[in-house]
């Protein structure tokens, strides 16, 4: 006997009643988008490896460790994509959509990362992002996160999550501030994990996010990169924290804040909660100015956020505050074989007549008591009992499932009107 096949580790199966659930997520976040005139790109799964090779960085963790990459039939390298902003970039140099031009755009999708799976991390997960085109004040870094913000409330929760800001300055600031960081950890060398160590020479920022105690500890002392920034990044900084005073949104400045892809600078920020025990993050962005010239096209300003719709939806359930959606309104059932044909008929008129109602009719015969039963299992608020004496006088009976009221019967013609208004 052959052993059953599983789904790969890390890559999890969505069954009905969770993708309900993602629904809830997704619908909100299309309505959001929606309300600010964001247009959807979607881009291949599959891309060049070298595109995150350029744009990430090759000492960086996911490329180094995390990348499922493979030669494909023809010797060239493809990798999975683990996250969109490369390739929403090579999609809009190649497209011409980004020289001299405004673009806001919004993308979601899978993504995927060989790390260790744990609870709302695994190796296909998917994401959810923002990518702004073409501006560059902190007027677009500031709708940015007025446009998380109001995710949180469609979703109600913002009482749950806090806003960290931080900039990390141009490129030529933040290198002469790379040098002063190394010397000082340098010092403290023989202090700092393995894993820093390895940062101190090949990405230092890293390890200013180091979740180690004894590397924050010794982290606490450093230099601070907001205290070495260049005057424009200065200027932008604080008319980005104006805004958002002006606008309400609370913040914390976070000197440590630094984003683990090489490609940002300037604004960079993170929405954290501590409502799934430990600190996590749960949406975080920035500003990438460079990363467009850097994957071959025209200088353009860009700035973007992504979150993990894994995490989100766990921290929703776990806060109750995700919705079921049930896409029954309505079960149509048939005793009697004329019954049967008439009720398909009436389930396509309504179909017809009512597009958004979600009609389910029922197949495989059965007596009234298993009907019903499976009438209630569907979460229908409304059955419709058709007999072959109703298919006759061309009429059906309408039976409340979820409230007490009387069971009433009417024309197919009254049906599509009643429905309407229901």
């Amino acid at each position: 006997m052959s052993k059953n096949i599983q789904a790969i580790r890390g890559m999890n199966d969505c069954l009905p009643e969770q993708s309900s659930q993602w629904q809830f997520v997704e619908n909100a976040i299309r309505q959001l988008v929606g309300s600010y005139g964001y247009q959807e790109i979607r881009t291949p799964i599959v891309e060049s490896t070298d595109l995150f090779k350029r744009s990430i960085g090759e000492v960086t963790d996911i490329v180094e460790k995390e990348m499922y990459t493979f030669d494909d039939r023809n010797g060239d390298s493809l990798t999975l994509r683990p996250e969109g902003t490369a390739s929403t970039v090579r999609a809009g140099i190649q497209h011409g959509l980004l020289y001299n031009q405004q673009q806001r755009l919004w993308y979601m999708g899978p993504m995927f990362r060989h790390e260790r799976p744990q609870k709302g991390r695994y190796r296909q997960f998917h994401q959810f992002g923002v990518e702004i085109y073409g501006l560059n004040g902190p007027d677009i870094d500031a709708e940015l996160i007025l446009l998380t913000a109001r995710l949180w409330k469609l979703l109600g929760m913002s009482e749950h999550v806090t806003l960290e800001l931080n900039s990390l300055g141009s490129n030529e600031a933040r290198a002469n501030y790379k040098d002063k960081l190394v010397s000082y950890l340098s010092e403290h060398k023989d202090k700092l994990d393995e894993d820093s160590q390895r940062r101190l020479e090949s990405n230092p920022l890293r390890v200013l996010d180091s979740k180690n105690p004894d590397v924050q500890a010794i982290v606490t002392d450093a230099p601070k990169l907001i205290d070495h920034l260049d005057e424009d990044s200065k200027v932008h900084f604080e008319q980005l924290m104006e805004r958002l005073d002006n606008l309400g949104i609370k913040y914390r400045v976070n000197p440590s804040l630094v984003r683990g892809l090489d490609y940002y600078n300037r604004t960079v920020f993170e929405w954290v909660t501590e409502s799934l025990g430990a600190q996590g993050t749960v949406c975080a962005g920035g500003r990438y100015d460079g990363l467009v010239e850097q994957l071959g096209g025209k200088t353009t300003p860009a700035v973007g956020f992504a979150l993990g719709l894994e995490r989100l939806v766990l921290m929703l359930q776990e806060l109750n505050l995700i919705e079921q959606i049930n896409s029954v309104d309505v079960y149509v059932s048939a005793i009697g074989i004329t019954a049967e044909v008439f009720s398909i008929k009436v389930a396509e008129t309504l179909r017809d007549e009512l597009p958004s109602l979600g009609v389910l009719t029922h197949c495989g015969g059965g007596n009234f008591k298993k009907q019903m039963k499976r009438a209630d299992a569907s979460g229908a608020s409304i059955a419709l009992v058709i007999g072959d004496s109703e298919a006759e006088q061309q009429v059906v009976s309408v039976k409340y499932l979820r409230e007490n009221k009387e069971q009433q019967t009417m024309s197919v013609e009254q049906l599509v009107a009643f429905l309407s208004n229901h």
